[in-house]
């Protein structure tokens, strides 16, 4: 275990201890008796990335970066509900560098996002539902809306001012660590 992992892991466990939303604690990635919470955790993420990079794209075509900042601000949450509501459990995105106030960690994660935690990351909670995160990495078209203040376009600049004024989600690269997708299944 490298040494940022067993920092977070400390500070997810001594989290946990004082939580008032009860213990969840890190698992093993191969623990037997999450497996099949693992594999649906998992297929979760890919068909929320799928869907959203696939309006993301769209939008870019369509109308550029402007309209692609809509997509993640209206379309995201939607489809993160959609996708929670078919496979019967809570999904969403978050990232130690917010843009949307919204998408905020859930406390069980908190940890594991400080430390940046690349690899995915597990945690069993109180009724042994299971926490996971997976990590986000920049692709290149990303770069448009997250990439250097001083790159982003005229436009792109005055949609994130219109509506993400307290924006933190700029000065990344491709292959960076953006984010995380957070799986909740009970």
């Amino acid at each position: 275990m490298s040494t940022g992992a067993g920092c977070w892991l400390a500070a997810a466990l001594l989290l946990s201890a004082c939580s008032d939303h009860g213990a969840w604690v890190p698992s093993a990635a191969d623990a037997p008796a999450q497996a099949s919470r693992r594999a649906a955790a998992a297929a979760a993420r890919d068909q929320l990335a799928s869907q959203l990079l696939g309006e993301l794209t769209a939008a870019l075509a369509d109308g550029g970066p402007a309209k692609a900042i809509a997509v993640c601000r209206e379309r995201a949450p939607a489809l993160a509900a959609q996708v929670g509501s078919e496979r019967h459990l809570r999904i969403g995105r978050t990232s130690q560098r917010l843009r949307n106030p919204a998408n905020r960690a859930p406390a069980w994660a908190t940890a594991a996002i400080a430390s940046a935690a690349a690899e995915p990351t597990f945690f069993t909670g109180p009724d042994q539902q299971l926490g996971a995160l997976y990590a986000i990495r920049l692709l290149p078209q990303c770069v448009q809306c997250h990439g250097r203040t001083e790159d982003l376009s005229a436009e792109v600049r005055s949609a994130l001012r219109r509506h993400y004024p307290d924006d933190a989600a700029t000065g990344f690269a491709v292959g960076d660590l953006r984010g995380w997708f957070w799986v909740e299944v009970p």
